[in-house]
């Protein structure tokens, strides 16, 4: 299969000189979670809640709101692109060798879609991933955090495991998730509600539980990839907890599943 039948058509793109304040208002508004920027209508970076993540929580960057933060300074500049007619395999091997979450599909020199691991999920149904199941892709090495670590630690736990999201386990059982989505709202809230003195101080004393996501969703390992892939397309869900005997066991995530694919398809 060709990428450009995978690919979303949609493009919401966001421009090199906007400011932070209106990337996150289409993140939000759209429900994305990263978005192409241009510049005069040319692809010239990529901006993800990752990387907002990332910046904002940075110490050179901790004080200032993300009204004085131009796109530019925030996104990724080297961008992979693929031609529209690159087999969907092929484009899935360059996602993971480059540990990337979407690629913009190019058609000559106008992008005209972009594809990301979501839209690879939605290929995991059917007869064929009925019979795999959770335990024979899941990742077993599992970074996590405690309900009662600082923010600015569960921060750096996942810009140096280079993860996205980290189960909260308090005694051995899962009692929250926090993401980059989690992480991004709270550094805006914090900016927003703590004034601009007391903000170096204060985010030393904002605490995982204070953000994290309670009552999580989890899979077990006997679950099959179809029904775990439907959970994710129901949730919007990236990745999720696998828990045996109220233990969590491992994590399942976008990346197993197109890991599994691109092995399928080769």
């Amino acid at each position: 299969m060709q990428i450009k039948n995978l690919m979303s058509e949609d493009l919401i793109t966001v421009d090199k000189d906007q400011n932070l304040s209106d990337a996150l208002k289409l993140l939000r508004k759209h429900n994305v979670s990263r978005l192409p920027v241009t510049n005069n209508k040319e692809l010239v970076g990529i901006i993800s809640e990752r990387d907002i993540a990332n910046k904002l929580g940075s110490s050179k960057y901790e004080s200032m709101p993300a009204s004085r933060l131009h796109i530019s300074s925030v996104m990724v500049k080297d961008v992979f692109t693929v031609p529209q007619s690159m087999q969907l395999e092929d484009v899935a091997k360059l996602m993971l060798e480059n540990g990337i979450g979407s690629v913009p599909v190019m058609d000559d020199e106008q992008m005209v879609g972009i594809v990301s691991k979501a839209d690879f999920v939605t290929l995991a149904t059917g007869i064929a991933f009925d019979k795999i199941t959770v335990k024979e892709i899941m990742s077993k090495e599992l970074v996590s955090v405690s309900p009662t670590e600082r923010l600015i630690h569960g921060r750096r736990l996942m810009i140096e495991s280079h993860v996205g999201r980290l189960p909260v386990i308090d005694d051995g059982k899962l009692v929250g998730m926090i993401t980059s989505k989690d992480l991004m709202r709270a550094f805006i809230d914090f900016r927003k509600n703590v004034p601009e003195k007391y903000q170096k101080s204060q985010i030393k004393e904002v605490l995982i539980e204070d953000i994290m996501s309670t009552n999580p969703t989890y899979v077990t390992k006997e679950m099959s990839i179809t029904e775990v892939s439907n959970i994710m397309m129901e949730t919007g869900f990236n990745g999720l907890p696998v828990v045996e005997d109220d233990q969590v066991v491992g994590i399942i995530t976008q990346t197993d599943i197109l890991k599994l694919i691109e092995k399928l398809e080769s």
